[in-house]
This record gives C-alpha cells, structure tokens and sequence, in this order.
C-alpha cells in the first residue's frame, strides 16, 4: 500500500503579509489607547465633548467673528446685537507698544537689534551639533550683555552722544519681559548651583549660609520681594546712593529663583550614587574637579525637568513687576484698556487672549527644547 501522506518542502521564505489594517496607522493607534476598552472609549468620548465644548467657541471668538481691520473701536463694536468677535485690528495698532512700551519711536531699531542679536546667538548655542560651541558661549554670556546694555540705555562718551541715553522707565512690553526673564535664568543658575553644592558642604559656615539663604528666599512671596526691592530697599541706602528700579528688580527675581534652582540642583546632587564620588576621588580628583568633570554633568542631565519647569515659573512671574510700576507685556496691555479710541466689550479678551498666545509660544518652546535634551541626554537613565 503506497504511503498517502506527501510532504512538500518550501525551499525559500513565504512572503511577508502587511499587517491588519486595524492595527497599524492612525486607526490602530485609536484602536490601542482610545478604544482599547469600554471604560477608555466612555472617557474618550467625554473627551471630546469637553474639547469641542471649550475649543469651538475659542476658534469663533478668534477667528470666524474676528475682526482683522479697522481705525477705531467701531470697526470691533458688535453689529445687529450679535457676539464680537476678537479686535485683532486693536492689537495691530497697538503692536509697537506691547513690543517696545513707551521706548523712543525714532531708538526702536536698537531693540531689534538686541532682539536679532539675541536669536543669532541662542540658536547656535542650543544646537548640539552646532560648531564654535565655546566662542559661541562666550559671546552669548560675556559679550552681548555689554552690547545690550549700551544699546538698549545708551552711550555718551565725554560729550559725544553716541547713542542717545533711554531710561529704564519708558521700557516695557514684551522688552522688559525679555530682560527681566533671560536676567533671572542666566544668571539664578550658577547662583543656584554654587548654593546647592555650599548647602551639601563638609564646611559648617558654608552649609549654614546657604541653608539660611535658601530658606529665606523660599519662605517669602515674589511679590513681597518685589516690594522689598522696589519700594523698601532705597531707604536702606546711604544718602544721595540709589539704584535703577529695573536694576532692583533683576536683582530680586534673581535670587528668589537662586534659591528655587538650588533646591533642584541638590536634588541631582542627592540623585548621584555615592560610588561616583568615591571613584572620583579614587582617582586623586580634588573637590571642584570632580564637580566639574564628573558629578555636575550627572546630576544636571538628571534634574532638566526641573530645571527648566523653574524657568518657565520665572518667565510668567514676570508678571508681577505691574504692581511696583514697570509695564511689562502683560502691563502695556492692561494699560491700553484705557484708551477710548479701541474700547469696546472684546477689547479685554483679545489683550488677554494676545498676551496667552506670546507667553504659550515661549514657555512651550522651552518646554519642547528640554524634552529634546532629555532624549538626547538620558545615556541610559531612561526608562
């Protein structure tokens, strides 16, 4: 009897079949984390009702109702009783101001120049890959103060005016927003540093100074620092010595955020394991050295979250310099409600919603950036 059973042997590979369509693409991405459940597709559907509720009323106000044009508040008044729209005509002519405040008209080309110097340097420097990364950072941190400084409040050499002098006082919108902002970063993260690592010291005075330092300024409210620094501060002073209004503020914002930036720092520093600082100093590496080599990348790379979560704090709570009298854009804006020439009932919300959209695209951006160096940095911490 003939054996009834053939084999067939495949002498190559069967052809790979695509995957189901359910499963891949946008549909298989909905299918995983919306649908993936009753309980998910009930919030997913609540969802949604929540987002169009909150967004089809946002997309009308701005921009179906909106008026883009116009010479006065009677092109934004609500025509045959219905709802207005956004006054973007309002923000236009009141452009230069939420920009500049009241800076000189005929100076304002040294904002912009400030402005372009500002974005020619920061691009480069938050490019990794980007080359003349030490000259680049020297020119940023070193170089373009002083360049700002002169440009920004002017330049007499003897009786020459070179350019002439603006004081602080006619600055605001988004300029002194900016100067308050990239002040307080640049300069609370060193100060931050250096009071993390004094409140880790072996030294009592040192540790004592800065946990003294750290809690004062943690213990106190922005605005009563502001207070301090503006109102109260000048009566300390000797006779005839006073500083700068904008000066007392930077300095104030600067260590209120010092002590902040500290606390995250220490929190890299604690996150580091001890065998880092013992091969450290296996390796003869002397205090600032391991630091700076070894422990300071670490505990850095660690604590970015925080870091720049402290940053975008210090950005909005630029805010706050209104109540001692520097307009900043917030300020500007508040401060042109009283111009009867664009009063009308969406003035309000089309300053307000302005000013949202200039303070989201910042804080997002710097958001985004430190997500990007997390990714890029993590070296196997991620998880």
């Amino acid at each position: 009897m003939a054996n009834s059973n053939i084999f067939q042997i495949r002498t190559e590979e069967a052809p790979t079949l695509p995957a189901p369509v359910s499963t891949t693409g946008a549909i298989g991405w909905m299918r995983k984390n919306l649908f993936s459940s009753i309980s998910n597709t009930i919030l997913t559907v609540i969802g949604v009702l929540l987002a169009y509720s909150i967004i089809s009323p946002f997309i009308q106000f701005a921009f179906v109702d909106a008026v883009w044009t116009g010479e006065n508040r009677e092109a934004c008044l609500p025509q045959d009783g219905g709802h207005g729209g956004a006054c973007w005509a309002y923000v236009e002519a009141y452009f230069p101001q939420f920009i500049y405040g009241r800076y000189p008209s005929a100076e304002t080309w040294r904002v912009d120049i400030v402005y372009a110097l500002f974005a020619l340097l920061l691009v480069p420097l938050a490019i990794p890959s980007a080359p003349f990364k030490r000259t680049n950072a020297i020119l940023f941190l070193v170089v373009f103060p002083i360049v700002a400084y002169f440009l920004l409040t002017g330049l007499v050499i003897g009786d020459t005016v070179i350019l002439p002098i603006v004081e602080t006082a006619v600055w605001g919108g988004l300029l002194v927003t900016l100067v308050i902002a990239v002040t307080g970063i640049v300069a609370s993260l060193p100060l931050g540093i250096a009071l993390a690592l004094g409140r880790r010291s072996q030294m009592p005075i040192i540790k004592l100074v800065s946990i003294i330092f750290i809690e004062f300024w943690r213990g106190v409210p922005l605005i009563t620092v502001l207070f301090m620094s503006s109102v109260m501060l000048p009566l300390f002073l000797p006779e005839g010595v006073t500083f700068d209004k904008l000066l007392r503020v930077l300095i104030g914002v600067t260590l209120f955020s010092a002590a902040y930036m500290a606390e995250v720092v220490r929190g890299g520093l604690q996150a580091i394991p001890k065998g880092q600082y013992e091969g450290a100093m296996a390796l003869g590496l002397r205090f600032w050295p391991m630091m700076y080599l070894i422990i300071l990348p670490q505990a850095l790379k660690l604590v970015i979250p925080g870091i720049v979560n402290t940053f975008i704090g210090l950005f909005k709570d630029t805010t706050l310099v209104l109540i001692v009298g520097m307009f900043d854009l917030l300020g500007q804006i508040q401060s042109s409600f009283t111009d009867p020439t664009w009063s009308t009932p969406s003035q309000g919300h089309t300053g307000y919603l302005f000013a949202a959209i200039v303070f989201f695209v910042f804080c997002f951006g710097m958001s985004r950036y430190s997500i990007f160096m997390e990714n890029k940095l993590h070296t196997g911490h991620k998880r």
